[in-house]
């Protein structure tokens, strides 16, 4: 999970330069998170030391508050109607967005009627959602939740946003966690 969650972190526009940041000041390059080796323990601890560093993660804070160490990750191809029923993190962007459905639908038809919280263009899910309708594949989501009928997306909210503008045209493989312990953080 840290690999792909990093992985999808540098290519963004909001995150990309803070995980370049911590990279450096873990004496480490991009090629850390360029096919990564999961059996090499000191990458790995490397990796984890940079998503600590700007996310939080095992650190009980920010992204990662109340999120525990023990879950089971694996890779599965949503439905439609499944990944319709994954939830934004509790933020208040994506609160505002949805209209406090914390659903990427619920977005989809806001974006559509031009709202735009804070002034925040929406630009970049239309652009997204039209490189879908194209035929791109993007990185896989993350989504975490108790069970799999209660998941919240853990990264790649905004690619989330583009199924749902797009209305979720394809079955998507994601990286989904469960763990009884998620409740709290899933809330």
């Amino acid at each position: 999970m840290v690999a792909v969650f990093l992985s999808g972190e540098l290519s963004s526009e909001r995150f990309g330069s803070a995980v370049r940041d911590a990279l450096l000041a873990c004496s480490q390059s991009e090629r850390l998170l360029a096919g990564p080796d999961l059996n090499d323990a000191d990458a790995n601890q490397a990796r984890r030391a940079v998503l600590a560093a700007t996310r939080g993660y095992s650190e009980d804070r920010e992204l990662f508050e109340h999120f525990p160490a023990q879950v089971r990750w694996e890779w599965i191809e949503l439905t439609a109607p499944e990944l319709a029923r994954v939830r934004y993190i509790d933020y208040s962007y994506w609160n505002e967005l949805s209209g406090g459905s914390r659903l990427a639908a619920d977005a989809a038809q806001r974006i559509n009627a031009g709202v735009r919280p804070w002034g925040i263009s929406n630009e970049r899910f239309h652009t997204a959602a039209q490189a879908l309708r194209a035929g791109e594949r993007f990185p896989p989501l993350i989504l975490a939740g108790p069970h799999r009928e209660d998941l919240v997306c853990l990264e790649g909210n905004l690619r989330l946003t583009a199924h749902a503008l797009a209305g979720f045209p394809i079955e998507t493989e994601c990286l989904v966690g469960t763990a009884r312990a998620l409740e709290r953080w899933a809330q």
